[in-house]
């Protein structure tokens, strides 16, 4: 059965070298199916039939595809994934592997707030924050993605959080830690980390004053597996605030974060036999919000 949330990563004819990567650098670690692209849309994507269009993996536990898009979005820093590991063994071990060919934006090292830890945008853009597991605090996965929150966005990390967790059941805050007036130029009691479960998916955000040169984009979104079209209506009208952004199940909520809203059936009529899958994707096209009802008479 699908997770409700799985992390989708935008890539330019990288997917599937991206996905072998993450597989070789962690231990608990598998490649899944590999979606190519047919006929239908080729005046859109514009990418050879035969092509990777989706290459599936999954890194302790955690769910993950990585879209052959296009050029236009490049993964950036806003969105990351922490990466809880119970000795500095293991963190040094994993750093080594994707540092090469990337670059430290924190250096591996101690901190005031964890006795190894270091920030790392691997070969292909993605960046990873590899931190002590704490032992004596709640529990947490492995792999927890992190929103930081910048520039205009700055200040509404807690804001997002009480927002998310609104929209989705069986959703809880869980640690909020903000800032004082030593962490100046950061405003006293916006969060300087807070996590937060949507589902059974945990997630991170941050709120950070200091001068970023990027934002969120649709280069990392958010893959929201839906069994009803009720659930698809629901988060579509409770999510979506950008029309122009609306196209194929994707959507941006009113913080620039991109989600896709995509009902469970799909990705079985897109492994259907390639006539079908054709016709699948060539009414998908058509569309912003996804109609189950449509997508399965095509």
């Amino acid at each position: 059965m699908n997770p409700k949330i799985v992390m989708n990563l935008w890539f330019d004819n990288e997917a599937e070298k991206a996905a072998q990567f993450y597989t070789s650098a962690f231990e608990n670690s598998k490649m899944g199916r590999i979606s190519r692209y047919g006929k239908a849309g080729q005046e859109i994507h514009g990418k050879p039939e035969g092509t990777v269009m989706v290459a599936e993996f999954t890194l302790e536990n955690q769910r993950f595809t990585a879209l052959n898009g296009g050029s236009q979005f490049k993964i950036n820093p806003s969105i990351s994934f922490f990466i809880n590991l119970g000795s500095a063994a293991e963190i040094d071990a994993l750093w080594n592997k994707l540092i090469n060919g990337g670059q430290a934006l924190m250096p591996l090292d101690k901190y005031p707030f964890s006795d190894r830890y270091g920030w790392v945008q691997d070969k292909f853009g993605t960046s990873w924050q590899l931190i002590l597991a704490g032992k004596n605090g709640d529990w947490r996965p492995s792999i927890v993605p992190s929103l930081l929150f910048v520039g205009e966005q700055c200040g509404r990390a807690e804001e997002a959080i009480n927002f998310y967790t609104s929209i989705f059941k069986n959703s809880k805050i869980g640690n909020l830690a903000r800032y004082e007036a030593q962490h100046k130029p950061n405003k006293v009691g916006t969060l300087m980390y807070g996590d937060f479960m949507l589902g059974d998916q945990w997630f991170v955000a941050m709120d950070s004053v200091q001068e970023h040169h990027f934002q969120f984009n649709e280069a990392v979104s958010f893959v929201v597996n839906c069994e009803t079209q009720e659930e698809v209506d629901h988060f579509w009208k409770t999510l979506s605030a950008d029309p122009s952004a609306e196209q194929y199940g994707w959507l941006k909520d009113k913080f620039g974060v991109s989600w896709q809203i995509v009902p469970q059936i799909l990705p079985e009529l897109m492994r259907a036999n390639p006539e079908k899958a054709q016709r699948t994707m060539n009414a998908m096209l058509k569309m912003k919000k996804l109609d189950i009802d449509t997508l399965k008479n095509a």
